[in-house]
């Protein structure tokens, strides 16, 4: 019987083999070591290379009835956009954004956050340029980047292909709780500028603009002279992150109920802090979208009803105020850089035939140039 010739043991598989690099894993993680450090609060424990991360609770004694937040969320198919471009530092933000600013609606501080890399092949460059990202949001957001992962998942993944997740968890006092339940007849609806798409609806802006079988198959490096730059440089943007101005709102003004802009637009977003007894109008007469709005509505001859289900149309976070504090909110948000306006008012719903059912919103009117 023929035997099989031996083995050489120095020629068998190996995890690189397989497209697995540990060293390149081990690379990264000293590359995104400082920026790690950057974000920091004195309440966590150990540093970075642990199997957990450690976040002193003791700081919750303060608290007379501590409820935890959690949060969990990704950036959808922007991450195209950053892979095309070759620019990975600014998808951090919009994954913090979209994050932490689900949990300040209901008033709560964001403490910590905790990423997940999966890409077809670790560059540890790349990697480190988006935990920069995530790490410079968390230091404006005022969490600490708490621990992560980055998986390597060669097949699964083109080699130059990743995605991003996160998770972060937050804390509010019981008694400070924001939401439906305090919503009243006359609050002001006060709108927060977005810095752009932010994280949402990509897949029909890319249709719109970039596909060249059913939209306009545009180059991301194409100038247009609407947005002052060029397109992929617009789409981007980060995400602006609303945390620190948010809390403040809440705790410096009678601030009822907040609503993050992601994905669903404006009205499905608001309604889901209505109680079923109330209704909001909001005039759209009061806002200029920016213009990558009205660009992907044009050239895509989308209708307005499409639009706003998908993207956010310049309004990333909606706050519910008491009338009496509207303009010391408006003011207090414009020290932190967020332009806010007033935009429409919670009233009662009247439960009359061909009037708005209860914990609905209705946008009138039209934005000035569209």
């Amino acid at each position: 019987m023929t035997q099989p010739p031996a083995r050489d043991e120095r020629s068998g598989a190996t995890y690189e083999a397989a497209g697995v690099s540990i060293d390149a894993g081990d690379k990264a993680v000293e590359l995104m070591k400082v920026w790690v450090e950057k974000a920091r609060r004195p309440e966590m424990v150990g540093g970075i290379g642990g199997f957990a991360g450690l976040f002193d609770a003791s700081a919750l004694k303060a608290f007379d009835h501590p409820l935890l937040a959690t949060s969990a969320d990704g950036v959808g198919t922007k991450v195209a956009i950053a892979q095309a471009m070759d620019v990975h530092h600014t998808i951090g933000f919009d994954l913090v954004g979209m994050l932490v600013d689900d949990l300040v609606v209901c008033g709560a501080e964001p403490l910590f956050l905790t990423d997940y890399i999966a890409t077809g092949r670790v560059v540890p460059e790349r990697i480190a340029a988006i935990v920069q990202g995530i790490a410079e949001a968390c230091v404006q957001a005022g969490c600490a980047l708490a621990g992560g992962e980055t998986a390597e998942h060669p097949g699964l993944l083109g080699p130059d292909e990743y995605d991003v997740a996160g998770s972060t968890t937050g804390v509010v006092e019981a008694a400070d709780l924001l939401g439906p339940g305090r919503v009243k007849a006359g609050d002001a609806v006060i709108a927060m500028a977005a810095s752009g798409l932010h994280s949402n609806g990509y897949s029909l802006v890319r249709h719109v603009l970039l596909s060249e079988s059913a939209g306009a198959g545009w180059t991301l490096d194409r100038h247009v002279d609407e947005l002052g730059r060029t397109l992929g440089e617009e789409l981007l943007e980060p995400t602006r992150i609303y945390a620190k101005a948010c809390l403040d709102l809440a705790r410096s003004t009678a601030t009822h109920a907040m609503s993050h802009v992601t994905g669903g637009g404006l009205a499905a977003n608001l309604e889901r802090v209505l109680p079923d007894d109330k209704v909001v109008t909001i005039d759209r007469g009061t806002w200029t979208p920016a213009p990558v709005f009205d660009l992907v509505r044009r050239v895509g001859d989308v209708a307005q009803p499409a639009l706003e289900q998908t993207l956010n149309c310049g309004v990333g976070m909606v706050a519910l105020t008491a009338p009496d504090d509207a303009d010391r909110a408006v003011a207090l948000l414009a020290g932190h850089g967020v332009d806010a306006w007033v935009c429409g008012e919670v009233s009662a719903a009247s439960g009359a035939t061909g009037e708005p059912a209860g914990g609905t919103v209705t946008l009138r009117g039209q934005h000035p140039g569209w």
